[in-house]
């Protein structure tokens, strides 16, 4: 005897396909990572990222006014520090006029309605290519957590809409909470980085800014005293809770595709949106695989993307925004 119910007659034409999906992507599920740098008239292809490119002030007005055409609302800004700016305390973070708060400025500038998020760590502008300041041959938290915290206050002063802590220091996410309110900034939203994973996959993005840790007697050599260990998964749920109940808006996961499980468990935790970070390593092996022919790069870049969303994540970053948006737009 056939089965009374065969699932198979959902799946029979496209239109039914559309009708019963349980997953919808749009543009308005995409923030934007921009990378910015001094000068003019530059658009300087980044090499381990093909097709993705770090920008001039006057580069990135252009380039938000492209984004808002295309109906993506929200963009995340880092910025490449010269070297003859960066120390151990990370002092120009906290410059006024220095090139993250003008670029925030610029964005703001240019497309007032687009929502502005900041990337707040230290290795930017760390002479040792850490996120937090480096003694005694360790990275110091709490004195790290300060100067991060006054870096939150110089960005909303420049008018960001949201910081992002992407450090991973113990108690930073209510340091920066405490000083926001403190200076009169109660607005100001915190995107944190809750589950951020010490992963092999941050290689171009450390290209992109110049920020990989470098190698000298007695300073730790790798993230791994801060960032997570990717065998962990219960601890990615105590982190997030943590930040939540520190202050935190939204929680991340970083990296992505390898780490769905942990957008899932967290899911089914918090009750905050849940952002989750395909970074620039999944971006170039999609990107490689594509030049050479293996896949079919809008095929499978949408098909990651979905499967973000399935897991429960409410935001992506991902480099691919632009073309998806294009890709979402002609399906």
């Amino acid at each position: 005897m056939y089965p009374l119910i065969r699932n198979r007659r959902l799946r029979s034409s496209e239109a039914i396909r559309r009708l019963v999906r349980e997953t919808i992507l749009t543009p308005d599920d995409f923030l934007v990572p921009l990378f910015v740098v001094e000068g003019k008239n530059i658009k300087e292809e980044i090499a381990s990222m093909p097709n993705y490119y770090r920008l001039s002030l006057d580069i990135l007005e252009k380039e938000v006014k492209e984004l808002w055409s295309m109906g993506l609302c929200s963009v995340l800004l880092f910025v490449k520090v010269p070297e003859n700016l960066k120390d151990n305390k990370g002092t120009e973070a906290l410059n006024p006029d220095g090139l993250m708060q003008q670029a925030i400025k610029t964005v703001k500038n240019a497309c007032p309605e687009m929502l502005v998020m900041t990337d707040v760590a230290l290795d930017p502008y760390s002479s040792y290519g850490h996120d937090g300041i480096v003694g005694d041959g360790q990275i110091l938290n709490d004195e790290t957590t300060e100067v991060l915290a006054e870096m939150s206050v110089s960005h909303a002063l420049a008018g960001a809409d949201f910081v992002a802590p992407s450090d991973m220091m113990d108690g930073r996410i209510l340091t920066i909470r405490e000083a926001l309110e403190e200076e009169g900034y109660p607005n100001t939203g915190i995107m944190s980085y809750s589950a951020k994973y010490a992963s092999a996959f941050y290689g171009p993005f450390r290209d992109a800014l110049d920020s990989a840790p470098v190698d000298i007697k007695n300073v730790p050599k790798d993230k791994k005293t801060y960032q997570m260990d990717f065998a962990n998964r219960f601890e990615a749920i105590k982190e997030t809770q943590m930040d939540v109940d520190e202050g935190a808006d939204i929680v991340m996961v970083k990296p992505g595709l390898c780490y769905l499980d942990i957008v899932r468990e967290i899911r089914n935790e918090v009750e905050v949106p849940i952002a989750v970070y395909q970074v620039s390593g999944e971006y170039a092996m999609l990107k490689a695989a594509a030049q050479n022919d293996w896949l079919d790069e809008k095929a499978v870049v949408l098909e990651s993307l979905l499967a973000f969303k399935r897991a429960g994540a409410d935001g992506i970053l991902t480099y691919f925004a632009k073309s998806a948006a294009k890709w979402l737009k002609e399906n």
